[in-house]
């Protein structure tokens, strides 16, 4: 597969992927992924959107445009079903939200209840640290960075993140609270299809994916992608056992019945199963691959990924750019929990705040 083809996905134009499903790629200002999909749902009394993009005028412009081409208007939107809190899929659909109910003062009850966002019920805790993070406060991220023993990172993000700039959402457009926090197993049933969502913590706590067993297709949000491992834990409310529970939720996905993938970055694939398989023998890999490093001395996660090699190509950490250096670290803090969780290793923190993993003591 050439470079082209692989980046083809994200071109601009709804697929129509049948049986009233469009998939829509809305642009992203990010080096490493160019493109989310925005799935909508089609049919006579208007259209439901899995997931919204980013809130920036191209994105907006981008889904009214390839509305507009499947016959709909941004405020014949019913509901947005958000599969996680990232920025690049809740902050447009919240803005939307706000400009689209602007819009309908005096209207009828009906056309207000239109535009509604719903959003895993596991992401409260991660809306909560959203709003610390506005309020200015670091104190997390510090923290954060203390326990992974990566503070040589500290000043470097804090100065890549004083010099960018460019267009970004409206700080607080992130911190709004959903209409509705989504149960696990909540079944929404919709003109055309019944929606089944699913708790798939790992990628954020609150993940949800959304199975629609007649149709047999899987709308997989971050869950599962096609070309790329999902970054594990990275989100504001982060925790240790971030890849136990992912590994755990893959598990879940093989438990239901195999779909059609519909991912939000990358093309739509044949089979939900096939990809998981992929991810959890990635994964194994992985885990041999910290393991080995931990053996050669290496201590913290920072170390750790040091001694590890990343991407397809194998390039060495001091190779990323510096936010890949920070997810490669939060990832290897994972594998390394994994790990001591399976009582493979131990884990001390240290004085200074860092986890340490070593190889457990011998038996007496």
């Amino acid at each position: 597969m050439t470079t082209a083809d692989r980046h083809a996905w994200a071109e601009p134009g709804a697929e129509d992927l049948g049986g009233g499903v469009y998939r829509i790629p809305l642009p992203l200002p990010m080096n490493g992924l160019r493109a989310v999909n925005v799935y909508a749902l089609a049919d006579d009394g208007g259209v439901d959107l899995i997931d919204g993009g980013i809130a920036l005028v191209q994105a907006r412009e981008e889904l009214a445009k390839q509305l507009r081409q499947i016959g709909y208007e941004l405020g014949d939107i019913r509901n947005f079903f958000v599969t996680h809190i990232h920025v690049d899929h809740y902050t447009l659909a919240v803005e939307l939200r706000r400009s689209l109910r602007a819009g309908l003062a005096g209207s009828s009850r009906r056309d207000a209840l239109r535009s509604v966002v719903a959003l895993g019920e596991g992401e409260r805790a991660n809306l909560l640290a959203i709003r610390d993070l506005i309020s200015g406060s670091r104190d997390r991220f510090a923290a954060d960075l203390r326990r992974l023993g990566a503070m040589e990172l500290a000043a470097p993000l804090a100065a890549q993140n004083a010099a960018r700039g460019g267009p970004g959402p409206e700080p607080g457009i992130w911190a709004d609270d959903p209409d509705r926090w989504l149960a696990d197993g909540a079944d929404l049933d919709l003109r055309s299809r019944t929606l089944h969502a699913v708790h798939t913590p790992g990628h954020t706590r609150g993940h949800l994916v959304f199975h629609d067993a007649a149709a047999r297709i899987l709308f997989a949000g971050d869950h599962v992608l096609p070309h790329i491992t999902p970054s594990i834990g990275f989100e504001p409310a982060a925790g240790r056992r971030a890849l136990h529970d992912y590994l755990g939720s893959l598990r879940r996905t093989l438990a239901l019945p195999d779909a059609r993938l519909l991912p939000a970055h990358g093309p739509v694939g044949p089979s939900t199963h096939a990809r998981v398989a992929e991810l959890i023998a990635h994964h194994d890999d992985r885990l041999e691959q910290t393991m080995l490093a931990v053996r050669a001395g290496n201590a913290t996660a920072y170390e750790a990924a040091r001694a590890i090699t990343w991407t397809r190509r194998h390039r060495a950490f001091g190779d990323l750019d510096l936010m890949s250096q920070f997810l490669a670290v939060n990832e290897t803090a994972a594998h390394l929990e994994v790990l001591t969780i399976r009582g493979r290793l131990t884990r001390e923190t240290s004085a200074d705040g860092a986890d340490r993993y070593q190889l457990p003591a011998p038996a007496a």
